[in-house]
């Protein structure tokens, strides 16, 4: 039987473990507290400690490494995605023969509307975004073969950061871009790039249809029955995400665009 170790239990990696599961696989997860849902095989560690007591694992055919930092600041950064992945390659017996990197397309710079595919050079402008590539730089250093998947937005159930804006008849940008990919197709996404015979050293993962900020908040409030916020006008902003390699290799969105995905999280339209 296939192992895969999920580092970072969280929303994406329990829809993703379940998926696995589902296909046969042994899913260990990793969690600071809370218990994933059987059939997947929890341990509480802390990433960030260098005194976390590891339990004793066995052989693992594939790690996905996707933990949230419990603070957004750069300290709690540093210790999970740069020491963090160190210290559990550390503990394993041996490295499994698949790893995959969640990260971000904070890696990006472009703020101009342009678009981005993987072979846009990364020149973070955030510290988030540094901190992430630097990651990726020090794990591809140790694990040459390593996968990186760079999502845009996640949303979906329990995720209404935009939809809260809009019921408080905050108005969208005409100019800025934004781009996003629903957490049910982030998961599928990771479980599908794991499955690959010869995957891409990275991917983008986002739903490869981005829109203006000001278009889906207009149809968002339309949907919710709000009367329509007059958008801001500026320049172009933001960046364009290209999906490109992640559909050239097979994968299917179940919500392809964000009309698709929220309009599964909201009542049916009248």
């Amino acid at each position: 039987m296939r192992r895969c170790l999920i580092a970072g239990c969280g929303d994406v990696g329990t829809r993703l473990g379940l998926r696995l599961a589902a296909a046969g696989v042994e899913v260990h997860a990793l969690t600071r507290r809370s218990v994933p849902p059987e059939p997947l095989r929890g341990h509480h560690v802390d990433l960030t400690s260098p005194q976390s007591s590891w339990p004793r694992h066995p052989e693992f055919d594939s790690l996905v490494y996707l933990p949230a930092p419990a603070r957004r600041d750069e300290a709690s950064y540093r210790g999970l995605y740069i020491d963090g992945p160190a210290r559990l390659l550390d503990a394993l017996p041996t490295a499994p023969r698949r790893i995959l990197f969640v990260s971000s397309t904070a890696v990006y710079g472009e703020d101009d509307g342009g678009w981005v595919d993987e072979d846009t050079p990364p020149q973070p402008r955030t510290w988030n975004g540094q901190i992430l590539l630097e990651a990726e730089q020090r794990l591809r250093e140790r694990i040459p073969g390593l996968i990186v998947v760079r999502f845009a937005g996640l949303y979906g159930p329990g995720r209404e950061a935009l939809l809260s804006r809009v019921r408080a008849g905050r108005a969208g940008a005409t100019g800025h871009w934004t781009n996003r990919i629903h957490v049910d197709d982030a998961a599928a996404a990771l479980h599908h790039v794991l499955d690959l015979a010869a995957p891409a050293s990275v991917y983008l993962g986002a739903d490869g249809h981005p829109a203006a900020e000001a278009a889906v908040m207009q149809w968002l409030a339309s949907r919710l029955g709000l009367a329509a916020v007059e958008p801001t006008a500026g320049p172009p902003s933001g960046r364009r995400i290209s999906a490109a390699r992640l559909a050239a290799s097979g994968f299917a969105w179940a919500w392809p665009d964000y009309r698709a995905g929220y309009g599964g999280l909201l009542p049916p339209a009248a």
